[in-house]
């Protein structure tokens, strides 16, 4: 049986069809470009509909891992995150993780954990995401001797990193041509996280183009700042100048001379609960724990669109009544009583005590605890007073969560250094909110008598002295093991805080067998 014949117009109909096909084609692929840009879009932090958070129920591994919203505004993707260390094996010093730069880590039965501690890691429409949390700048370790086992304190200062350092890297590596699509995808695959063919598409076209937008934003405004600045050194972090720069574009040239250095410790971040009402921050300028615990996630990367408040929460109510660990000292009982009444006469009205129940906060001649004291009097280093400005304080209070019930209310400018507790002092070695004194017994010393450059970054505990071994050192010479904290930087001075200085050696060394036990 014959074919039926083709008419005229069937042939033109089919040619057209074959004409206009590559043209649908197009148009489809245009289409599925626009839906892959809502996507990527909503994955990297133009709209965070959707967007899951790092969340746990054990509460100290909520705190150790969980999300505050920093992933969200300042993170970058898990396949890059463990990438790095394989494409800037100078700046990693030979190691595949992050402790290079004072990263800490835990170990199980199974291993060393993939992610440093502090480090949140969520998924978002496809792209894991991660950065910081609460736990990189509070959780710390000690050993009581060199060599010995090493204990995690959540809660303590985080006396390992240098966020200095590591901070300078991204800066550095933000404007590096090995950050393009195939150097990065092949660093990908060495590090065991490599991508199928549509992914690397994907990545080619969004991801990779985004994340180095945001990498360079980011080194254009840190880059005049840190050219200003001394390095901070392991357990130190400037907390307000870079929110300046980045949450609020202030240009990190056009800074004050007396503004632009403001480091100082990571506080210990124990017994939140009867904090509540004290001047908090080291210049005390809020009494809120709240207003508090939202700045600080600022300072960690979150903004006030990513927040997540439910998980700062979460961390806030496990902090509220967390103990630090007892000192392991045993000092000469009878020094350590007559070490008391030094210790009663010259120190408690400020710093209350430690009592056989726990630290004591409130009582009986505790007049000045959570007090600022004004500079002139204390006479410390200045230089993170002055870092927080008046027109800074009037930004935070006007634009961060405005029209929000979170809406900052309580932030005020000081002039001087708030009195706090002194839970868990063994721990929190080096002494001044600078951490310029490296040992307790050196803090008795006449300022003109403390150490004018020390080691630090050593987590061995310094049971003689308190603190932790933090041998002298020269500044400008190379160091192992450690930075070389120089007191004659801007934002280092060893003055003031000169209470019991003019004890005699005998009294000095009673009061110190009793600061030893707290």
């Amino acid at each position: 049986m014959s074919a039926e014949p083709v008419t005229f117009v069937e042939k033109s109909l089919a040619a057209r069809r074959r004409r206009y096909l590559p043209l649908r084609v197009l148009a489809l692929l245009i289409v599925l470009a626009v839906i892959a840009a809502i996507v990527i879009a909503v994955v990297l932090g133009i709209g965070m509909i959707g967007a899951s958070r790092a969340t746990f129920k054990d509460n100290e591994q909520h705190f150790l891992h969980g999300s505050i919203g920093a992933e969200q505004s300042s993170g970058i993707p898990y396949q890059v995150w463990q990438a790095l260390p394989v494409l800037f094996p100078e700046d990693f010093e030979g190691r595949q993780d992050y402790q290079a730069f004072g990263f800490l880590y835990q170990e199980s039965d199974h291993g060393k954990d993939d992610l440093p501690i502090g480090i949140a890691r969520s998924p978002q429409l496809g792209i894991e995401l991660v950065w910081f949390n609460c736990a990189v700048c509070h959780a710390g370790t000690y050993r009581l001797e060199e060599g010995g086992e090493r204990h995690l304190v959540p809660g303590m200062p985080s006396n390992n990193l240098d966020i200095f350092r590591f901070t300078a890297f991204i800066v550095k590596a933000a404007a590096s041509d090995r950050l393009a699509a195939e150097p990065l995808f092949a660093a990908m695959k060495r590090s065991g996280n490599g991508l199928n063919a549509l992914d690397r598409l994907f990545w080619r076209m969004f991801v990779v183009p985004r994340m180095r937008e945001e990498l360079l934003r980011v080194r254009s405004a840190m880059l005049p700042l840190m050219q200003r600045q001394p390095a901070w050194g392991p357990g130190r972090v400037d907390t307000f100048n870079p929110y300046k720069v980045l949450e609020f574009g202030m240009p990190g040239e056009e800074l004050t001379d007396s503004e632009v250095v403001g480091a100082s410790d990571f506080p210990s971040i124990f017994l939140q609960g009867p904090r509540e009402g004290m001047d908090l921050h080291w210049d005390g300028n809020n009494p809120s724990l709240n207003e508090r615990n939202l700045s600080a996630a600022l300072g960690a990367g979150v903004t006030p669109d990513t927040v997540d408040h439910a998980g700062v929460e979460k961390i806030a109510a496990w902090l509220y009544d967390l103990t630090p660990p007892p000192s392991p000292f045993a000092p000469d009982a009878e020094a350590v009583e007559r070490g008391e009444g030094y210790y009663n006469e010259n120190c408690l009205t400020c710093h209350g005590y430690q009592g056989e129940q726990g630290y004591v906060f409130a009582g009986e001649g505790i007049e000045r605890l959570g007090f600022v004291e004004e500079i002139e009097d204390i006479q410390t280093d200045r230089r993170r007073l002055d870092s927080y400005t008046l027109e800074f304080n009037r930004r935070q209070l006007t634009e961060l969560f405005a029209g929000t019930r979170y809406q900052f209310k309580q932030f005020r400018k000081t002039n001087g250094y708030s009195n706090m507790p002194l839970d868990g002092l063994w721990l929190r070695g080096p002494y001044l909110h600078n951490g310029s004194v490296p040992t307790l017994k050196a803090l008795l010393d006449d300022p003109a008598d403390r150490p004018s450059a020390y080691l630090r970054g050593s987590d061995v505990v310094d049971a003689e002295n308190g603190g932790f071994v933090s041998p002298a050192c020269t500044p400008g010479e190379p160091v192992e093991g450690g930075f070389c904290f120089d007191t004659s930087q801007p934002g280092n001075a060893n003055t003031g805080h000169v209470y019991g200085t003019d004890l005699s050696p005998e009294a000095k060394a009673d009061l110190l067998a009793y600061l030893l036990t707290f």
